[in-house]
């Protein structure tokens, strides 16, 4: 979360009172679905695999697919 913006959703008169960790979850949720609220589903979508993909690469993690199951 960027610090410019994290103060806003930190703030947030809703969380302000929680233990700081869960705040701290409570203000990316909230900032996520700031970003994601006028979003149609395929961007949603990208987001999402985007960020994914972000994760992956940071802690170098593959995806094996399973076998579909029907």
């Amino acid at each position: 979360m960027k610090t410019s913006n994290s103060n806003r959703y930190m703030n947030d008169s809703d969380i302000i009172n929680e233990p700081m960790p869960l705040r701290e979850i409570h203000a990316i949720r909230l900032k996520i679905s700031d970003e994601i609220k006028n979003l149609k589903v395929d961007e949603r979508r990208a987001y999402y695999t985007a960020g994914l993909d972000e994760i992956r690469q940071q802690y170098n993690i593959r995806i094996i697919p399973s076998a579909k199951r029907t």
